[in-house]
């Protein structure tokens, strides 16, 4: 399919009816309601998102306030970016889902907190909810799996000959990528999103939050940057203490995502002539996604459930502090009903596989080239 078609040219269209989902959904929403608990955030939640904005803000308030630099300064920089992550990944991911809260109100603010990080709520919506959970591995359509410059993760993208080094250099790229968002990616998806008719927007509504995203950028670089160098602090120091943080958030960040559909294992559909991908929405989201190590509680903690992706996918309205207990769900229906439930066991397992599969797509032609 060419990178020139419509959102709405896609589409999934089963063979056969699955019973899968329905039946799933059924018995999660049981579980809930015996247990008589919310699927929204409990405490545990809000405990997270309570420490994990305190280690994004106070590291930061105490490098400005008793001038820390040298070693110390630059492990408080490191640090900021662990929670960089982890708020990205436990406290607005789920907010930005409306799974934090049943109040709106409150899911927009605790999502906000993207915008504290640097980023824009809107575009990142359009992005993660639209594009991403719909077209999961579609490459032409899944903005989060689609080729950079020179990084293949797709075995339908073009081939590049330093490629084959991908699994090398990854990484480096993985670790600019949230620094990229912050300087740039906002601004072009804002481009790129109206071209594509995803942004929906009317032009006076652009306008608005063109401003806004651009205001966004330039009140965080001038309190992140701006503000240590305007008290005194060395200019080297903070420049650099910056870029730690960045790239220690982009590591995690993206190295987390990869593990759960650019692995072994994953399937990449490509929509048929008429746009449609012969399979049912929620099979392709089992062929897609992958969770791992989920019986580590800390990496259950600080990923935000994003180690169980498969749950997330089927369920990205189900805070993440439930998805252990509805895992065992999916897992016993998905067998029932022949469905795959992709997984790996550990971490290292994960991450072996992700770059095994980097190694194996840049040394491999495209599906297409192959073909012709």
């Amino acid at each position: 399919m060419s990178q020139s078609n419509t959102l709405e040219s896609i589409r999934f269209s089963p063979k056969e009816r699955n019973l899968f989902f329905p039946t799933v959904r059924k018995r999660v929403d049981q579980y809930f309601a015996d247990n008589k608990i919310s699927k929204t955030a409990n405490t545990e939640m809000v405990m997270k998102t309570i420490i994990l904005l305190s280690g994004y803000i106070l590291p930061f308030v105490a490098i400005v306030t008793f001038r820390i630099e040298g070693l110390a300064g630059y492990a408080l920089w490191a640090f900021i970016g662990v929670c960089t992550a982890g708020i990205g990944m436990s406290v607005m991911h789920d907010a930005n889902h409306g799974a934090y809260s049943k109040k709106q109100s409150v899911n927009d603010w605790i999502g906000y907190s993207l915008n504290l990080l640097g980023g824009s709520t809107f575009n990142w919506k359009l992005q993660h909810n639209i594009l991403h959970h719909t077209y999961t591995n579609i490459a032409t359509h899944d903005e989060d799996i689609k080729d950079r410059a020179i990084l293949k993760f797709s075995p339908h993208g073009k081939r590049k000959g330093i490629q084959k080094y991908q699994y090398l250099y990854a990484v480096v790229f993985y670790g600019i990528i949230t620094l990229y968002w912050v300087l740039a990616k906002d601004l072009v998806q804002y481009i790129v999103f109206k071209k594509l008719g995803v942004n929906k927007n009317s032009p006076a509504e652009n306008l608005q939050l063109l401003v806004r995203i651009s205001l966004t950028k330039i009140i965080y670089l001038a309190v992140v940057i701006g503000l240590p160098i305007y008290l005194g602090m060395s200019v080297g120091f903070v420049i650099w203490g910056f870029l730690l943080m960045h790239f220690v958030a982009g590591i995690i960040l993206t190295l987390v995502f990869q593990m759960a559909h650019t692995v072994e294992g994953t399937s990449h559909p490509v929509a048929d002539e008429n746009g449609v991908i012969e399979n049912d929405w929620a099979i392709h989201q089992m062929n897609t996604t992958v969770n791992f190590s989920r019986d580590n509680a800390f990496l259950g903690w600080y990923l935000g459930g994003l180690n169980y992706q498969v749950e997330h996918h089927l369920f990205p309205k189900i805070c993440h502090v439930h998805y252990p207990a509805i895992a065992q769900i999916v897992e016993q229906t998905a067998k029932e009903y022949g469905v795959p439930y992709l997984e790996n066991k550990t971490f290292g397992l994960a991450l072996s596989s992700h770059f095994r599969l980097l190694r194996q797509l840049g040394h491999l032609p495209s599906l297409n080239e192959a073909i012709g």
